[in-house]
């Protein structure tokens, strides 16, 4: 295991020797994901496990675990949102390679000289475990937007009223 996390790597190398890397990256470190956050505060602690299957497709195993803060789109307040990865990353040099993975691999396309930077794949799969649009789930609305009256609530729990009132009126 490696603490340091190279700037580029040779994918097939890595592969070939079954390497591995694990540490601490900041989440400053990582431009594309920063535009998305209310906060560039923090770090990824990642693991990355280089190897070849049973059927000798290459692969690379990325786990990594944060907690990003972005932005509730319905309270535009910010929130802290855990995430966890674990996602195998089957390294192919075409785009057409890609049928040849087996299903529980998502598909890495590798420069043809074989470089990858690391970062950026802890990156990528970071970017993609957002949700597309942040909702803290601990939110609710306010109740001037949703037009409920908690004083309606405690006025109305002794009666019930029927709904198809209104249709026996007019029905009249």
């Amino acid at each position: 295991m490696s603490v340091t996390l190279p700037e580029s790597v040779d994918a097939w190398r890595m592969v070939s020797a079954r390497r591995s890397f694990e540490g601490t990256l900041p989440i400053a470190t990582l431009p594309r994901l920063c535009e998305v956050l209310a906060s560039a505060d923090g770090e990824v602690k990642f693991e990355l496990d280089f190897g070849r299957d049973n059927l000798g497709i290459g692969y690379v195993d990325v786990r990594a675990q944060t907690s990003l803060t972005l932005v509730c789109q319905r309270t535009l307040e910010p929130f802290v949102l855990p995430i966890t990865l674990d996602t195998r990353l089957g390294l192919i040099r075409q785009e057409r390679d890609e049928a040849g993975l087996p299903p529980d691999c998502e598909p890495l396309l590798v420069a043809e000289d074989g470089r990858l930077k690391p970062a950026d794949v802890i990156e990528d799969e970071l970017l993609l475990a957002l949700p597309l649009v942040p909702v803290n789930p601990d939110s609710s609305l306010p109740d001037e937007v949703t037009g409920h009256d908690p004083d309606e609530d405690l006025a109305g729990e002794g009666r019930s009223e029927n709904p198809f009132a209104v249709l026996r009126e007019l029905k009249k």
